[in-house]
């Protein structure tokens, strides 16, 4: 979000998973990496090369532990197989972190040495999509992504606002990276401070796409792909000060592309962006 295509059948924003990936999904073969969700882009040859749609949507309800409200809200499940792959993430981190931190802090001479700071994407990486994704059918828009935004609060990524702000306590600066558009920041920001995200939020910690006024650190303007934006920014993040010791996105564009000593990839079998 905003995002290149997505998972349907029209191909537009998003690069929905692939139809090899998808059949395997659907038979429970295991196709994936830790989160990994991928994108092929050969045509069918048959009508049997193409998975059921609705076969897909199932499995991933099930993967998320689907449950929904009275009002129609859809919720992933804290004692869903994410919860616990997303749980699993977050002890390596904060064991990597605990150790990173520390030897950051003894290393160099005080005051000399770049602070230590944590760069994370927004969307199924802090802030939770799904039932934005099942509202939607899964079919993203700008339209849809802007009354979203202005009227839900997404619920955090499991145990990911207790990790942000441990890391925070422990002497890490926090920076929010993401693709949604810069006329999203006001309900962006108001979403982490609602679920908890206790860390300054203001515009020099969270970074948003600017199409219209792209900043000058980024050579490709409002041209740049994904990994272009967010490693230049990370890269300009460095260059005030701070040492990216930890970079984590659910998608490989978040964290490809240099400036961080570490990444941390949070699954996300919903949608892939190139």
């Amino acid at each position: 979000m905003p995002r290149p295509a997505r998972f349907r059948p029209a191909l537009t924003r998003r690069a929905r998973l692939g139809a090899a990936t998808v059949a395997a999904l659907v038979t429970g073969t295991a196709v994936f990496g830790i989160g990994q969700a991928t994108a092929e882009h050969s045509v069918p040859r048959t009508d049997k090369e193409i998975p059921n749609l609705t076969q897909v949507q199932d499995k991933i309800k099930a993967y998320y532990g689907d449950t929904v409200t009275a009002d129609g809200e859809h919720h992933a499940s804290p004692h869903s197989n994410y919860a616990r792959q997303v749980r699993g993430i977050e002890a390596e981190a904060r064991g990597y972190l605990s150790k990173a931190l520390a030897q950051h802090g003894r290393t160099g001479k005080q005051g000399k040495q770049p602070k230590p700071a944590i760069v994370l994407d927004m969307d199924d990486t802090t802030l939770l999509t799904y039932n934005y994704e099942l509202q939607v059918g899964f079919h993203y828009t700008e339209e849809s992504q802007d009354t979203y935004l202005a009227h839900h609060d997404m619920a955090p990524v499991f145990g990911m606002n207790r990790l942000v702000n441990w890391a925070h306590a422990k002497g890490a600066e926090v920076f929010f990276l993401t693709g949604r558009k810069e006329a999203q920041r006001d309900w962006s920001v108001r979403n982490l401070k609602k679920v908890g995200y206790d860390v300054p939020l203001d515009a020099g910690h969270v970074y948003l796409k600017n199409k219209e006024h792209p900043p000058a650190y980024l050579p490709c303007g409002a041209t740049c792909t994904t990994v272009e934006y967010k490693s230049g920014t990370r890269k300009h993040i460095e260059s005030l000060g701070y040492h990216v010791v930890a970079n984590f996105g659910d998608q490989y564009s978040d964290l490809n592309g240099g400036a961080g000593d570490r990444t941390f990839k949070l699954p996300n079998p919903m949608y892939f962006l190139p």
